[in-house]
């Protein structure tokens, strides 16, 4: 099989049972090191519920990363300007980012939103932001490079989380984030892959070197992105900076209630 990021050869990694029934192979490419599955078939199935009930952790998650999200925009971009984020899920990060004062969207083609009605890609009168999340996102890519130029299409830079392996050849009994058991995360990354998407797409890479990621036409301080990811950092400082000057809230209210009178 070929590399889905740089057509390097890629070679069986190991098999395992994708939602407990279908025997899968997952193979790793020789050059970046990204894993694939072989073609992933099981996908709508998988996709029955947009949200697993295993992500247990979606909530204190999408808090945790509107906080970093928060100060990384205060820092680098222009946080009077618009932003959406990308496959938004539920859209509790967009109602989060709104509260903290930034212009957010919601984009997502499978979920239903339930936090951020009326802020949807549709509901905006622009196309292009100053920068798109994707938070949870990469792994679900069946078709990784294609689907980051949809992403690019919105934003020229794309801040996102996804787990990158560990430092060990990695298998279903040593890396919870395979999680054969939703069948799901079909495309698993290691800093080699996202600096080959980087280079591929003209852009520039900056990382925390575990999980949340920037790709970007900037040139920003690499130790100041990776200060601001830290979680003690990031709670500490989203008390003094973690908002922009004024909150969607009450303004959201208004044009809600308008809405539905």
């Amino acid at each position: 099989m070929k590399c889905k990021i740089c057509n390097y050869d890629a070679g069986i990694l190991f098999k395992t049972k994708v939602l407990n029934k279908y025997e899968v192979e997952y193979f790793k490419c020789t050059h970046c090191f990204f894993i694939q599955t072989e073609n992933p078939y099981w996908l709508d199935e998988s996709y029955s519920s947009a949200i697993t009930q295993l992500d247990i952790g979606l909530a204190n998650r999408n808090y945790d990363l509107a906080k970093k999200t928060s100060l990384i925009i205060n820092t680098f971009f222009n946080k009077k300007s618009n932003f959406i984020d990308f496959a938004g899920g539920y859209g509790l990060l967009v109602r989060l980012m709104r509260d903290n004062g930034f212009n957010f969207f919601r984009q997502d083609k499978y979920c239903d939103n339930l936090f951020a009605k009326h802020f949807d890609i549709t509901d905006a009168s622009i196309q292009k932001f100053e920068l798109a999340t994707a938070f949870e996102v990469f792994e679900h890519l069946a078709n990784p490079m294609q689907e980051i130029d949809e992403i690019l299409s919105y934003s020229n830079s794309i801040l996102f989380s996804t787990v990158l392996q560990p430092s060990e050849i990695v298998n279903p009994s040593n890396w919870w984030y395979i999680s054969p058991e939703i069948g799901q995360h079909i495309a698993l990354y290691h800093y080699d892959s996202l600096k080959t998407i980087a280079q591929l797409k003209g852009l520039n890479l900056y990382s925390d070197g575990k999980y949340l990621h920037l790709l970007t036409q900037k040139k920003i301080n690499p130790i100041l992105f990776k200060f601001l990811c830290h979680n003690k950092i990031a709670n500490f400082l989203s008390f003094f900076v973690g908002r922009n000057d004024n909150s969607f809230v009450q303004q959201d209210y208004q044009f809600l209630k308008n809405k539905i009178k």
